[in-house]
């Protein structure tokens, strides 16, 4: 593999606001479809470097090129910044495809906990100007993506104390509070605008939701509340439950082989293979 790191797609000299590029040595000679990674830790920790694990096996394939963004965090700013960064992310991959040589219009994403929330985010917003933000060179570029791989991920913010959890989520130290800058049945109007089923339309892009039914960090019920607006809007929704499942963690080869498959018909088929 090939990894460039601490790429700036802002136009910032942020740390937090760069992307790891991880392509393949061997390769073909058409452009690659990328798949992309974002980092979990709720909003308030982790970093991208994680994602070049999670990306090794899809790059060392010789199929894809693989990114991994890292994102301001809530020590640093609060909701919208994180999704304005990840837009700016895919607009970077977009603006650069030519001298990368990949596949603009072949985008895959997913992402772990707050990353599978900020993955379901991109997939459900597209075309939503509040959350596209303005950062980077490459605002003329498209931020949507073709498909989203969102592993136990938030999507109704609002919901998450309805359901058994070790959280209390409307506290104003939860995570969530966090991001919306305040407790979130205080800040509404923000809680809505930072869950991906407000945003769910009909154009939105196939999606494959991981989540087991003993999360007690994201309630498992976030998933199947996704899961339920994204099939009665008309879009291609399929939702893995692992019974008796954590927060992550599976240690189940079958749910890698899932995401393969799931990222391999909208990725490399449609690209011409």
């Amino acid at each position: 593999l090939k990894i460039e790191s601490d790429i700036a797609y802002a136009g910032t000299d942020n740390p937090r606001q760069t992307l790891n590029l991880i392509l393949p040595v061997k390769r073909g000679k058409q452009p690659l479809p990328v798949v992309v990674f974002i980092h979990g830790g709720g909003w308030q920790n982790g970093d991208k470097r994680s994602g070049n694990r999670q990306l090794t096996r899809f790059v060392e394939s010789g199929d894809y090129a693989g990114v991994s963004i890292g994102y301001r965090l809530t020590d640093e700013a609060h909701w919208p910044s994180q999704i304005h960064d990840c837009k700016a992310a895919i607009r970077w991959i977009r603006g650069n495809a030519g001298k990368y040589s990949l596949d603009a219009k072949h985008i895959g994403v997913f992402g772990t906990s707050a990353g599978g929330h900020l993955v379901a985010m991109l997939g459900t917003s597209g075309g939503v100007d509040e959350l596209e933000g303005d950062l980077g060179a490459h605002r003329k570029e498209s931020s949507r993506v073709n498909c989203v791989g969102n592993f136990f991920g938030p999507s109704a913010l609002l919901e998450m104390s309805r359901f058994p959890s070790r959280i209390d989520h409307d506290a104003p130290g939860s995570p969530e509070s966090k991001l919306v800058g305040g407790p979130l049945q205080k800040t509404k109007k923000v809680a809505l605008s930072a869950s991906p089923i407000t945003h769910v339309s009909k154009d939105d892009p196939p999606m494959l939701c991981i989540h087991g039914t003993n999360d007690q960090l994201v309630p498992y019920n976030q998933s199947v509340i996704l899961d339920q607006a994204l099939r009665k809007a008309g879009c291609t929704s399929t939702l893995i439950t692992v019974k008796e499942g954590g927060h992550g963690g599976f240690n189940a080869p079958e749910i890698d082989e899932r995401l393969d498959a799931f990222f391999a018909r909208p990725l490399r088929a449609m690209s011409g293979e």
